[in-house]
């Protein structure tokens, strides 16, 4: 049974149609890549995964149950944590703080039990695994170090802790590469690997097809809200209707 189903998904912003009709399957441990042009409805669809919006028809099953309707706080506490297209991070707290704060908003804690000190035996849980995440990202050398000081790379990186800080099953990761130079990329690709081989699931949007196309395993290509194409990303690069879309032409 596939990790997520999105079955015949449709989402109406009145008279506008942003999604028509999508299905596609995520399996258990693939990076499975989201792409097309601006405009395409894949930030639309991410939002409709995580619970931001509700399908207007269709259906999305997680781990053998349908999530349509579930708050995304429901959503995320089933194990589907998701990254923006802006890293969302406490600047002004020290990476630690923020992967620490990240346990407590991503999973069942109480935040403010977590501030007030009440709850130490699940703060002290917290704290491992904070400890644990940090090193896996490679950011314990960074911990004390303000999140506003930190290089474009290590933000990202630090924003995926705080997403791993809770042990999702299926990270969403919304242009986790936008912006980067190449050697923050490839980086970036290096701790994506990570992630998926330490057992989460990833589904990403993505516009960089060096990214896309040396981490996916599976692709999913929409346009105008419909799906386009699906496949090894081997198969859907050759796709006429593919680059057409892309390139406005079959070159």
């Amino acid at each position: 049974m596939p990790l997520l189903e999105v079955k015949n998904v449709v989402k109406r912003f009145g008279g506008l149609m942003a999604l028509n009709g999508v299905s596609f399957a995520v399996e258990h441990g693939e990076v499975h890549g989201l792409i097309g042009p601006n405009g395409a409805g894949k930030s639309t669809l991410f939002k409709n995964i995580a619970g931001f919006y509700t399908p207007t028809a269709g259906d999305i099953v997680f781990d053998g149950h349908s999530i349509v309707g579930h708050s995304p706080h429901s959503i995320a506490a089933r194990g589907i944590v998701r990254t923006f297209q802006e890293t969302t991070l406490f600047q002004e707290l020290t990476v630690f703080d923020n992967v620490f704060i990240g346990c407590h908003l991503q999973a069942r804690s109480n935040i403010f039990a977590a501030i007030l000190g009440s709850d130490r035996a699940r703060q002290a849980q917290a704290r491992q695994r904070t400890e644990e995440v940090m090193a896996f990202m490679g950011l314990d050398e960074r911990r004390e170090q303000l999140a506003a000081q930190l290089p474009l790379g290590s933000q990202r990186a630090l924003a995926m802790a705080i997403a791993l800080a809770s042990s999702p099953k299926l990270l969403l990761m919304d242009e986790p590469f936008a912006g980067m130079n190449p050697e923050e990329t490839n980086h970036m690709m290096a701790l994506t690997r990570k992630v998926v081989e330490s057992g989460t699931t990833i589904v990403l949007v993505e516009h960089d097809m060096k990214a896309v196309m040396g981490l996916c395993d599976q692709l999913t290509v929409l346009n105008f809200g419909s799906l386009l194409s699906q496949g090894k990303p081997e198969q859907v690069r050759q796709d006429p209707q593919v680059i057409e879309a892309y390139l406005g032409g079959s070159a």
